[in-house]
């Protein structure tokens, strides 16, 4: 399987400060192809072979924002067992409920924009309920817990101009710890 060409943006880049602008439907061959391609490149940076082949960063969400395009379009690839991968699309999503509960990514969150290891924790929901909609225009509601749940916090604030980064205490990192859950 080929590479798709796309372009992540570096943290350093200015364009990741800005804020995504809602999406009209219908998306354009441009949109759904780069929809497409960015799913590819999320699979193909799970699976060992290309890792090592193409020296990726594994990442499981990508939003439009980090290949310099501002619209509210993040996508993200599960790996299941066996392999294959769920697919999502989120277009102009919007955080509709999340629990009390915080959490956090025990070994620090990642970010293919953030080309550094970083110390640190980022407090999030445990669970949210997501209202978007799907490539069509339709819309729809899920609910995701843990690692799925912090993954559509973690993009859905790259389409508000944040990075995780952000979150972090720059005086204390390990702030509030003991009042969150580790996973």
């Amino acid at each position: 399987m080929k590479l798709p060409n796309i372009n992540i943006l570096d943290e350093k880049n200015k364009v990741l400060r800005q804020k995504s602008l809602e999406v009209t439907f219908p998306l354009t061959k441009e949109d759904k192809k780069l929809i497409n391609d960015s799913l590819r490149y999320l699979e193909m940076s799970q699976i060992e072979k290309y890792i090592e082949k193409y020296d990726l960063r594994s990442g499981m969400g990508l939003s439009f924002i980090q290949l310099g395009i501002p619209k509210r379009i993040f996508v993200a690839s599960d790996e299941l067992e066996g392999g294959s991968f769920k697919r999502y699309v989120f277009i102009n999503p919007e955080i509709i409920s999340k629990s009390e509960e915080l959490i956090y990514v025990g070994e620090g969150e990642g970010c293919l924009s953030v080309n550094r290891d970083i110390e640190g924790i980022v407090p999030r929901h445990a669970r949210i309920t997501i209202k978007a909609y799907d490539e069509n225009g339709k819309p729809f509601q899920l609910r995701f817990r843990e690692d799925l749940a912090i993954l559509c916090q973690h993009e859905i604030d790259h389409l508000n101009g944040i990075l995780f980064v952000d979150w972090i205490d720059k005086k204390n990192p390990y702030k509030n710890k003991n009042l969150m859950r580790e996973i």
